[in-house]
């Protein structure tokens, strides 16, 4: 085991860091999703999936005011 961990030292060094990084990403990602800001609001309402178009206002479509 230890010959195993001393070979491959540099490679398990790397997919630490790799790891805790990707970690910190999503933990990063959650919070701000729990803080209803968006992850990735590209300000383009018709193509957006996200729930955020219901807190639009209704007489408005991107982000113009519709005519009467």
């Amino acid at each position: 085991m230890l010959k195993f961990i001393s070979e491959n030292l540099a490679t398990l060094i790397i997919s630490a860091i790799l790891l805790v990084v990707v970690v910190l990403i999503i933990i990063d990602m959650y919070k701000k999703k729990k803080s209803g800001k968006s992850i990735s609001c590209t300000s383009s309402c018709d193509s957006c999936p996200s729930l955020c178009r219901n807190t639009l206002d209704s007489s408005t479509v991107n982000g113009e005011k519709e005519p009467n």
